[in-house]
């Protein structure tokens, strides 16, 4: 894959660049055409990006791959750029939650995320956390909205840290136990017998 196109470095004036692009065009609204690309980058489980095979080790080039990360409708994550769009494999999330903060309590506690590649979210309604159970031994996996349709898994110990602050409030005979975030309550699981 290459980053960037031909005229990057163009120092002409929009209008006069070859096919007239401005550089302002939303890249999402580009169409898909016969000349997509299937990059050959996979986002492994734990957050490593990986380019034929081998991990790309520049965290600067993975940031900036990132930023150009979308996922569509079907559920399938491309890089789109102006020039190119190209699929990608993503096992599981893009992103991985590695840390939390929080600060204020109760109903008013704001939660805050971390991801692997350094981006801060506060949980709250446009960025909520969902737990998804494994159908066969019940087993937790939580994540958070980063972006667009983008989630990070929070990893194990984080989500330690997430149950240690959670509350318990009883709904339909069964206890309902989540967290606070931005006056939203973000259940993470249930108890019988609430």
């Amino acid at each position: 894959m290459k980053v960037g196109n031909d005229g990057a470095n163009d120092k002409r004036p929009n209008e006069t660049r070859p096919g007239g692009m401005t550089g302002e065009e939303n890249v999402d609204s580009l169409p898909l055409t016969a000349r997509e690309q299937r990059f050959d980058i996979r986002i492994a489980r734990d957050g490593t990006w990986f380019h034929e095979g081998d991990p790309i080790r520049r965290i600067e080039l993975v940031k900036l791959f990132a930023t150009v990360l979308r996922r569509d409708e079907a559920g399938d994550f491309w890089l789109v750029t102006p020039v190119e769009r190209g699929r990608i494999v993503v096992e599981d999330t893009p992103f991985v939650a590695v840390e939390m903060t929080a600060s204020g309590g109760g109903d008013e506690q704001v939660l805050s995320f971390r991801t692997n590649l350094d981006e801060w979210v506060e949980c709250g309604p446009d960025h909520p956390i969902r737990v998804v159970h494994n159908a066969e031994n019940g087993e937790p996996t939580p994540y958070i909205l980063i972006r667009n349709g983008l989630e990070a898994r929070i990893l194990r110990p984080v989500y330690y840290e997430l149950v240690d602050r959670a509350d318990t409030r009883g709904h339909d005979g069964e206890a309902e136990v989540g967290v606070w975030s931005k006056k939203v309550f973000f259940a993470l699981g249930r108890l019988p017998g609430g």
